[in-house]
């Protein structure tokens, strides 16, 4: 397993291109059945929003890399949400184009004055109250999605902060760590040069012990050679 500072990174930015080339073929894909190109459609929807967490994954992670290669790794991220706004807005006019040909289809169909709202029908006819109802469910699946895109937004902005918590906590211990080996360094320099100190004296007392010793073997050779004379 690659336990690399860059190895998450990397993989989430091939997630997000697998991502974004199933959303391109499916936003390219001019399917003639206005339910297939719907289904498409939501398809798609779903897949930007697997894109846009694997670019806020990439967001965080950008933060672990080393200073010396992150400039290239923020423009690779400036690439990707580039990339990830233009989907959306492809996603939002293909949306748009969906609409205007559906209204322009049911607007062209035949009918015997059936589809013109009556006196006590301000709903129109069936057709309309089904559109009506369609764009309401959409409202209400769009700001699902909506709350669903924010609860993931703070949880990775919780997890974003927690991260960075540990880093700074880590990193005041690599520093305590080094004050101390700083500390314990000077503490054995003081340690050695009062070792050295010491051996010195001890040599200079064994030399003076040695010249006391010999002054008083030369004494009593001295006292020794008088008396025998």
């Amino acid at each position: 397993m690659d336990t690399s500072p860059t190895a998450l990174f990397d993989s989430y930015e091939q997630d997000f291109k697998q991502f974004i080339e199933t959303i391109r073929d499916k936003l390219d894909d001019g399917a003639p059945a206005d339910q297939q190109r719907k289904a498409a459609l939501r398809r798609a929807e779903m897949e930007l929003d697997e894109a846009d967490e694997m670019v806020s994954q990439m967001d965080i992670e950008i933060q672990g890399i080393p200073q010396s290669v992150r400039a290239s790794y923020h423009t690779r991220l400036r690439s990707a949400k580039a990339e990830l706004a233009a989907q959306k807005k492809r996603l939002t006019d293909a949306r748009a184009q969906a609409a205007r040909a559906e209204l322009l289809s049911s607007s062209s169909s035949p009918n015997n004055g059936a589809d013109y709202p009556a006196s006590d029908d301000p709903y129109g006819t069936n057709s309309d109250r089904t559109r009506l109802l369609a764009g309401t469910t959409l409202l209400e699946e769009g700001s699902k999605r909506l709350q669903q895109s924010q609860r993931i937004a703070l949880e990775t902005e919780s997890q974003g902060a927690d991260i960075l918590l540990n880093l700074r906590t880590q990193r005041e211990q690599i520093e305590n760590s080094r004050n101390t080996l700083q500390r314990a360094d000077l503490a054995i320099d003081r340690a050695s040069g009062t070792l050295k100190k010491m051996v010195r004296r001890m040599y200079q007392q064994r030399a003076v012990t040695y010249s006391i010793v010999g002054v008083l073997i030369l004494l009593i050779v001295v006292i020794v050679w008088e008396k025998l004379s």
